[in-house]
This record gives structure tokens, sequence and C-alpha cells, in this order.
């Protein structure tokens, strides 16, 4: 204990306690007023920084154990979780830099070497992360967080075979195994096995299998019995899973509609008029937006195989900037984002520019002179990104509509991605980003090319030719060949795109179609502008 802290008080004990049982509203209660009558106890500060992560408050959470840090260098345990509030607001280097600092103090601490490679896998360092995963499994080969890290390294990197051990391992040596399963059917090229069919079945028939295995074992056994032709079977799973996931991941399908008609109605020809000629002149950035499942991997990888384009992830900075625009500190607050750039100057909307290019460097491990970011959401925020990067590319991967948004139905997310948890929900969002790319073709003619993934399988050299000529780059024979390309990729996609294209990810909703009229009638008129072409199975 440093000179800083004091012995834990019943309060503080008490505060513990609830956290270890999650009960982190409970804990905040106790703790707030604590701090407030104790503002230089560095216990109650840590602990109550690290409950405002645990309930989403990342800036607060941070700010504290910052403080703590501050008030008691030598503290640990503040500082470790100073590093992961930093890491989890994607601000990976100043992470690093405090992992760097524990480790140096104690090398044996597996929990810190796990944080540092989490989030060297952030910045695209591979290499040192596997090796920090191989050092934790070395010490502790039953740790399951590690062998699921270590698959995940090994599957961004290409090397399947042992991604594949390491979640079979994780099945192997650790309850909580739903997670694992799902990492192997997410492969997609993976096939379960009876046994491993019987296992899952087993674990989900077993009233004590915990929420989050639940959800992913769902999503698993869909994945296994859609890979025999059980289609009924899988569909079963695939709505058990949406159902259970859905609840946990709440969606508000008219929110969405009403912030949508908001951003066509401020982003009106006048208001980029008004701008025209401002903005960083920078022409470093890639965007390829649209929604997940709608080949925007493949395009990616083609543009990354390109010796003028670096490929880095999805990232998160423009609707960071989006958010930080909006001005609210808590949810409920009024928006200022988008009305408020009415009243931004020519040089806050440059620097709005060049912040994205300052806070994306830290993905960019090459010298080259273009970049890629991949996150598919930022169709919402393609006139802030006009208006702040007019030099910017932007491309939208778009895909049959049933085709995408079944895959995006039966894919289990990470993190986030709520529209996808329900048919209905995945068809008004369909709708509403067809509905706002079309404000954008309006608004901004010409400006957003638009690449359509049934065109890339039937036609790829057009296509390919058609996207770098648009991004303004010489024609490269690799494009073509961009299943050679051994750059990290962490998407779902990851296996398919190091693979010639091929058409069987076409009209896979076809052998669904019985179950699939909440998602047509969601999708209503849209479906309509994309002719049904029956794919033999």
């Amino acid at each position: 204990m440093t000179r800083s802290q004091k012995p834990y008080s019943a309060d503080l004990i008490k505060a513990a306690e609830h956290i270890a049982a999650n009960q982190f509203g409970k804990a905040e209660a106790i703790l707030r007023p604590y701090v407030k009558d104790n503002p230089a106890d560095v216990n109650g500060i840590r602990l109550l920084g690290e409950v405002g992560i645990a309930l989403g408050a990342l800036s607060d959470g941070e700010k504290l154990l910052a403080r703590a840090v501050e008030l008691a260098p030598k503290y640990t345990e503040a500082r470790y979780g100073w590093a992961n509030a930093l890491y989890k607001r994607h601000r990976y280097e100043e992470a690093r830099e405090q992992l760097d600092h524990l480790l140096a103090l104690d090398s044996s601490r597996l929990d810190w070497r796990m944080l540092k490679a989490a989030t060297l896998v952030e910045v695209n360092e591979y290499e040192e992360a596997i090796e920090l995963f191989e050092s934790v499994l070395k010490l502790r080969p039953d740790h399951r967080q590690a062998y699921l890290s270590y698959g995940h390294a090994l599957r961004a990197v290409g090397r399947t075979e042992d991604c594949i051990v390491a979640y079979e391992k994780c099945v192997e040596v650790a309850t909580g195994v739903g997670e694992a399963y799902y990492s192997l059917a997410n492969l997609k090229t993976y096939r379960f096995s009876d046994e491993q069919i019987a296992h899952i079945e087993e674990l989900l028939n077993d009233s004590a299998c915990e929420f989050r295995d639940y959800y992913h074992l769902l999503f698993s056994l869909g994945k296994a019995q859609e890979d025999r032709g059980n289609h009924q079977a899988a569909m079963a799973a695939y709505v058990k899973g949406n159902q259970v996931r859905g609840r946990n991941v709440p969606w508000d399908s008219q929110k969405f509609h009403s912030d949508t008609e908001e951003l066509k109605a401020f982003f009106s020809d006048s208001f980029f008029a008004k701008y025209q000629g401002k903005g960083c002149d920078r022409k470093d950035p890639i965007f390829i937006v649209g929604l997940p499942r709608s080949g925007s991997t493949l395009i990616e990888q083609i543009l990354a195989s390109h010796s003028l384009v670096e490929g880095t992830a999805e990232l998160a900075d423009i609707i960071a900037l989006a958010r930080k625009l909006s001005g609210k500190a808590k949810r409920g607050d009024p928006s200022r984002y988008p009305g408020g750039l009415a009243r931004s100057s020519s040089e806050e909307i440059e620097g709005y520019g060049q912040g994205y290019i300052d806070s994306t460097a830290i993905q960019r491990v090459t010298q080259k002179p273009y970049f890629i970011d991949k996150m598919p959401n930022n169709f919402s925020h393609i006139g802030l990104i006009h208006l702040i990067l007019p030099n910017a590319r932007i491309i939208d991967a778009r895909r049959h509509p049933l085709d995408c948004c079944f895959s995006g139905f039966k894919q289990l997310f990470a993190s986030g991605q709520g529209f996808t948890y329900g048919q209905r929900r995945i068809g008004n969002y369909y709708r509403d980003y067809v509905s706002l790319m079309d404000h954008w073709d309006a608004v901004l003619p010409g400006r957003v090319l638009r690449v359509q993934y049934e065109d890339m399988v039937n036609d790829t050299e057009t296509q390919v030719r058609k996207i770098l000529d648009y991004c303004g780059l010489p024609f490269e024979e690799s494009c073509l060949e961009f299943y050679n390309n051994k750059r990290a990729v962490r998407t779902a996609s990851s296996e398919q795109v190091r693979q010639p294209i091929y058409a069987s990810g076409m009209g896979q909703w076809q052998a669904f179609e019985k179950w699939l009229d909440p998602l047509k009638e969601a999708l209503g008129p849209v479906l309509e502008r994309y002719p049904i072409e029956r794919v033999d199975s």
C-alpha cells in the first residue's frame, strides 16, 4: 500500500462487494458521495472510476483513474485501471505507455500482459501481440481468455489452422465455451463434427448455461445446421439467438429513422455550397461504408493489395467526432449534431479534418500515401466526411437487400450493431440506409462510388478498374489477386477474402425464404429496386 492510500473503509468494502457481484449501480450510489467527502482517498477514486468504466461512462471513469494515479503514482491497480480506460477509449498509445510502465515494474503480471497484447492488436502490431499471448499460455495453459484472444490474433494474420487449434483448446480447458464455439463458426469455412453439435445442444439444454454462452451457442448451432442443409433447425437457432441477444442489445428503429431524416434535412445543397472549398485538403483516407456483410471487406482487400494503399480497420474516429459534436453529457441530453455545424467557422471545419488525420495516424504502420477506413456505419456521416475532408474518397459497398440483411441477421457481432438482431430491425435499417444514400447522391452528385457486390462477383476486373479509377490509382494486377495479400484482417470475412471470388455467397437467403416474411415487409419498396434473381442451389 502506498503512502497516499488508506485501508478500505466499511463503505468501500461494501462497494467492492457490489462490484464483485456486478451491481455497479449500487456501488456507484455508495462511492459517489464517499469520494465527494473524501476527495484524496485514492481507493475510493479508483473504485468509482472502474464503476464508471463498467457503466459506460468512459470519459468520467478515465479522469477518475488518472486522478488516482496522480495522487498515488505507485498505485499499480489504479494505473492498470487507467490503462484499461484508455484502451476502451481507443487511446492506444497512451494505454501502451501505462502498460509498459507497469510491466517494467513486474513483467510476471498476466493481466497486464493480456491488456498490452490486446492494445497491440488494435494498432496492428500482431507479431508482438501473439508472442505475449503465447507467453501467458505458457504460464497458464488453462487461461480461457488468452486462448480466445490468441485465436483471434492468429485468425487476423491468416494462420487459420493454428487459430482453430487455439479455439478448440479453449473448448477443452474452460467453462464458458460459447464464444469459442462461435469463433469456430465465425470462420465460415469450419465444419462442426457430430460430437461437437451434440455438445453444443447439451450445453444449451443445461439450465446452468450462462447467458453469454447461451446466445453464442445458439448462433453456433445455427451455422452448424445450415452447413448440413438442415434449414428449419438452423432458422430456429438463428431466430432464438436473435431474440436472446436482442434483449441485451436494444435498438430503436424509429429513433434511427428520425435521426436519418434530420441528417437529410440539415445537409442540403445550400449548406454544402456555403462551405465549398473548406475543410482539410488531405487526400489520404478512402472510406468504405454500407452495411456489415455487404462485401466491404472484399473491396478493402482489393484496395489494400495496391502498392499505394494501406488497409487499417473499422475506425471509430468519425463516429467519435460526431458524438463530440453532439455535446451530449449523457444519453438523454439533446444533441447539437448535426445542427451545430452551421455555426462552425472555416478554421474549425479544417481542424476537424486534420484532427481525424492525426487521430488515425496510430493505425498506419507503413508510409503508403492512402489508407482505408472501413467503418460501415459511417454512411450516416458522409455529409460530415465531405465537409471536413472534401478530397477523401467514399465507396458505398452494396449487396442485394435480402442477402445482406439475412447475412447480418445470422451474424453475432462482438459489440454494437443492435439493428441486426431482428428481421424487422435490419429491414428498417436497410431501408433508411438506402434513403440516406439517395440523399447523398442528390446533394453531392458523383461524390460517392457505389459498388454492387453482385457486379463484383460477376465481372471482377471491370469493377476493380472502376474502383481504382475513382480513387485516382493506376491499375495493378495485385488487386485482382487480392486473395494472396497476407495483411491482417479482423472482420468476419477474413477467411473469405483470402480466397478467389466465388458466387456461392449469393442467394443464400433463398433456402430460408419461407421464414423471411417479416424482413420482406420491413424492406418494403426497397425490394422493388432489386429484382429477385433465383440462384440455383
